[in-house]
């Protein structure tokens, strides 16, 4: 996979985009589960308030707190605050809300983090006391108890403590601070927000409001947060789906340019079924896959290690949980993908051979048809479509267990987070809202851990698909072009000599051709004849480099075809392969295929020399008449024909006709010849035939067996000096017909 992450550097800004967006959209997530526990711990149970220091403190109760500080706490706590003169803007502006403000006041300075954390614990704690002493000198008739002394009903507690000594009054502080210590910081300072609003109420705030609207604050900036996550989201996906759909327009364009460069040694290496599922169903593993990746391989782990820093920072003391969650989660998609990676391979090869099977009875349904072997076909296809069937099942099978198990997983948690988080709650370490964030923490590091197994569905699967392509793209043709190519001269003449030319298939252990030696020239026709076998169509193949030769040269006008470009080479040769092959669309547009700029007078030149004109002329739509896929709506005779129209518009200095009026009747053949030899009389003409009729007016006949030559020259003289020349020819002819 890692192999064709060079292809993605065009789409390189797009990424960083993506990245960055898809970090702003992990910070959105993992910031609501803090506001959601703000609305609970300070919207709900601190009734909107944020902190124990109170925005506005009266003389009075700075007289009551300083009772249960500590001297530097009370220098701390009284540079916090600074007094509001009376008749100022800011002064009326405080009684506004606060109304009941009858004396001396004072107002809270802006203080950072760090100073708030400071004092706000120990301003907690004298709130708390001082509010719990009123509340039992309000209860008529009760005697208070106080640091285990009963004091009267009636006493002012207040007027008591300031009349004490200082040091029975730090005493008494830092005992009263004991039994605060089992609470915790957290649980004090909510404790302390809730008796700052009972100083408030006093003073005429309306609480409610307070409540509701620091609701209304918070969930307003979730909502936006949501809002900028979801916009996020939705931008990745554009770019996530404009990134993969790019880069499998790239591969396959860069497969297809690979495969048209493609020697006939690499079209035997790779099978055509392969090389269709490759360019089609190995780029689209590769491109679902890079969607899917792009919008989770950078946002799950981002979201999943941010939501572990965010829950240890929540509660750490839960922080066991998640260990335990995460390893139950590793553990189980290491065991499921080692299973699955091999079976994954497996598809590929399969969904190769189903392709496979599929090609050769739709190509081949006629000769199906004709030999009654429907039922042989449909069962070998049935065989491969089973096999490929089960192994998916299997892997999907297998696959499917994964979320069952994470959802599992993710219940489990939450039901233990909650039964730890009671306990925890019970015993004031812990508030209520930091147990559902942590416990939405959890949830979205076991999603994190959903979506990376997701990944792991989806990666083996696209690794196997990238290393076929890869497998393509790497692979080097062996018949290159020279580093520094010669031209041909301007004028061509096709002079095509054969010198010691020998040629062997790719692990092929002797010869197919074998010291080959003749010369073509122009105005004249060249045959080759030779029983099935012999070499014929390896021979000229050898003329437009689909091979090359293993030893000896090849030469057009004396220079090698090793030194030219393939393209140089390949325009100054017209090829009519043995297999006549048409491509989708009309006659003109298969004519024009051998020359864009052609005119229609020299297509039905071109027609008329090829003998296709009567058949061209009974379509309605003449040169716009419509070739199927592959010329299947047209005759083996007639597919041929346009075949040999379409070589003569490109008007070569060589031509090379394939074995390709083996379709055509004796009449239309000898018609064919007759308007070649008349048309491209300066043409060097390589004619491969089976039959004698063909070629037996070539000026000289070159006859194969085994890849060697075993004759040539003219007809006659073939028939006196040739043994394997005069079989084939008594094997066609009588000996009047020959004479």
């Amino acid at each position: 996979m890692f192999k064709l992450l060079k292809y993605l550097r065009p789409f390189t800004l797009l990424l960083i985009i993506a990245i960055v967006l898809l970090y702003g959209q992990a910070m959105a997530d993992l910031a609501l589960p803090d506001y959601m526990s703000d609305i609970v711990n300070v919207g709900i149970q601190q009734g909107g308030n944020e902190n124990a220091l109170p925005e506005v403190m009266r003389a009075s109760d700075f007289e009551k707190v300083d009772l249960f500080l500590s001297n530097e706490s009370i220098e701390q706590i009284h540079n916090a605050y600074s007094d509001v003169e009376a008749g100022s803007k800011t002064y009326d502006e405080i009684l506004e809300i606060y109304p009941n403000l009858d004396e001396t006041f004072y107002t809270l300075n802006e203080l950072s983090e760090e100073d708030t954390a400071l004092i706000e614990v120990s301003m907690s704690k004298a709130l708390l006391a001082v509010v719990g002493i009123e509340h039992a000198m309000a209860v008529e008739d009760q005697p208070i108890e106080m640091n285990g002394q009963i004091i009267p009903a009636g006493t002012d507690i207040f007027t008591m403590l300031k009349m004490m000594p200082e040091e029975s009054r730090l005493e008494l502080i830092a005992t009263s601070n004991e039994q605060f210590i089992a609470m915790g910081d957290a649980m004090l300072v909510q404790a302390g927000a809730n008796s700052t609003l009972m100083l408030y109420e006093d003073m005429g705030v309306d609480l409610d409001k307070v409540r509701s609207d620091y609701i209304m604050k918070t969930g307003l900036i979730m909502l936006g947060i949501t809002l900028l996550g979801a916009m996020a989201s939705i931008a990745v996906g554009f770019i996530a789906a404009r990134i993969a759909a790019g880069l499998g327009r790239n591969l396959r364009e860069k497969l297809f340019d690979k495969v048209s460069n493609f020697s006939n040694s690499e079209f035997d290496q790779f099978s055509t079924a392969t090389l269709i599922t490759r360019s089609t169903n190995d780029v689209m593993q590769v491109q679902n896959l890079m969607v899917i990746m792009i919008r989770m391989v950078f946002y799950a782990p981002i979201l999943g290690l941010g939501g572990v820093l965010k829950a240890l920072e929540s509660n750490s003391s839960m922080s066991w949980i998640i260990a335990l969650a995460v390893g139950l989660l590793i553990l189980v998609i290491a065991i499921v993908f080692t299973i699955a990676m091999p079976k994954f391979k497996i598809v590929q090869k399969l969904v190769d051979k189903v392709n496979m099977v599929m090609r050769e009875n739709l190509t081949g349904m006629m000769v199906i048809r004709a030999f009654n072997t429907q039922s042989f076909e449909e069962d070998r296809f049935d065989h491969a479509n089973k096999h490929l069937t089960d192994t998916n099942l299997f892997v999907n099978r297998l696959m499917v267990f994964l979320m069952p198990f994470m959802m599992f997983i993710m219940n489990a948690v939450t039901i233990l987070i909650v039964w730890v988080g009671a306990k925890e709650i019970a015993a004031a370490n812990m508030q209520v809202g930091d147990m559902m964030a942590f416990m939405q923490y959890a949830i979205q590091i076991i999603m994190a851990f959903l979506m990376m197994s997701m990944m792991f569905i989806l990666i083996p699967r696209a690794s196997v698909a990238a290393g076929r392509i890869v497998e393509v793209l790497n692979t080097e043709s062996k018949i290159v072009d020279p580093k520094e190519p010669k031209k041909f001269s301007d004028k061509v003449k096709g002079v095509l000599e054969f010198n010691n030319v020998s040629f062997r298939y790719p692990g092929a252990e002797e010869d197919m051709i074998k010291n080959l030696n003749f010369k073509a020239n122009p105005g004249e026709t060249t045959a080759i004849i030779g029983s099935t076998g012999s070499g014929k169509t390896t021979m000229v193949n050898l003329i437009p480099r689909l091979y090359d030769v293993t030893d000896g040269e090849i030469l057009i006008d004396g220079l090698d075809i090793r030194e030219v470009t393939q393209h140089d080479l390949r325009e100054h040769i017209g090829y009519i392969p043995q297999k006549a092959s048409l491509f989708s669309g009309d006659i003109e547009s298969n004519l024009r295929f051998a020359r864009e700029n052609a005119t229609e007078d020299e297509m039905f030149e071109a027609i008329d020399i090829a003998q296709a004109t009567e058949f061209v002329e009974e379509k309605e739509e003449k040169l716009s008449a419509q070739i199927s896929q592959g010329g299947g709506n047209v005759s083996g005779g007639q597919k041929q024909r346009l075949s040999i129209a379409r070589a003569l518009i490109k008007k070569p200095q060589i031509y090379i006709f394939d074995d390709s009026f083996s379709a055509l009747d004796f009449k239309t053949d000898k018609a064919l010849r007759k308007a070649l030899n008349e048309k491209t009389g300066d043409s060097t003409l390589l004619i491969v035939a089976q039959r004698i009729s063909t070629i037996k007016n070539a000026n000289q006949i070159i006859v194969l067996e085994d890849g060697k030559m075993v004759g040539i020259g003219r007809h006659e003289e073939l028939m006196k000096s040739c043994d394997t020349y005069q079989e084939i020819a008594y094997s066609q002819l009588s000996k009047e017909e020959l004479s």
